[in-house]
């Protein structure tokens, strides 16, 4: 039985309910990440024992069910989405904006498909942009290939960000005080495609160099989604 199928227990003194448990646990683990919603640390944010919690929810990952099922109610969209690269496009965009708003939220990317409410909703608006077009198994294809590129990428932005933090650097600090290394290391010769890389390629910003690949792998999908020439 899934946390979503299992009642929650009457009302007691201190008034408790799922709603309430998982938004202080969002709080939390937008403050200090996923380690910060604890359901002990949880229970004191709402000035409740920790047992009380457990007639809610059964254990960590229930929990983390409940908060990525929370925040999938932000990128459900708003309308129907108009074709299926709409829909895997403003996915992918609607969910890089959604870790960067909660960052735990890269931690949970690309598990077991979402069960809750909010993750089915998503997954209805991003399926039903499929009719008619493909099979389920080419459908299927298609959203977890689009899915796997905007996870990988989003977690090596939040990874960037985090590294920032945890050094003073920004990318662009990083860059000037690895400068000096960089330099000599190219300077031997060893590694010349790198050095072109380095000097010859255009450095763009996390939500450009984002869009750029997305688009690449949505005109990938589009060449496997097309109807067979009658040639």
């Amino acid at each position: 039985m899934t946390v979503w199928d299992r009642p929650e227990p009457p009302h007691r003194p201190v008034p408790l309910d799922r709603r309430r448990i998982v938004a202080a646990a969002v709080v939390l683990a937008d403050e200090g990440g996923l380690e910060a919603a604890s359901l002990r640390k949880v229970a004191a944010r709402l000035n409740a024992g920790p047992m009380r919690l457990y007639g809610y929810i059964s254990t960590k990952e229930e929990l983390f069910d409940l908060m990525v099922d929370e925040v999938q109610g932000e990128i459900l969209p708003e309308e129907p989405p108009g074709d299926w690269r709409e829909a895997l496009q403003g996915l992918a965009h609607r969910t890089r904006r959604a870790a960067l708003r909660h960052e735990w939220l890269a931690d949970l990317l690309g598990g077991r498909p979402a069960l809750g409410p909010n993750g089915l909703a998503v997954a209805e608006s991003t399926l039903a942009a499929f009719d008619g077009l493909a099979d389920v198994d080419t459908a299927m294809h298609a959203v977890e290939t689009v899915s796997a590129y905007s996870t990988g990428a989003i977690r090596r932005e939040i990874a960037n960000l985090r590294a920032e933090r945890a050094t003073g650097l920004s990318q662009r600090d990083w860059q000037r005080a690895s400068g000096p290394h960089m330099t000599r290391m190219l300077a031997t010769g060893r590694f010349p495609a790198v050095a072109k890389f380095v000097y010859d390629g255009t450095h763009t910003d996390a939500e450009t160099s984002f869009a750029t690949g997305l688009t690449w792998v949505l005109d990938a999908v589009a060449i496997k989604l097309a109807p067979p020439s009658s040639a």
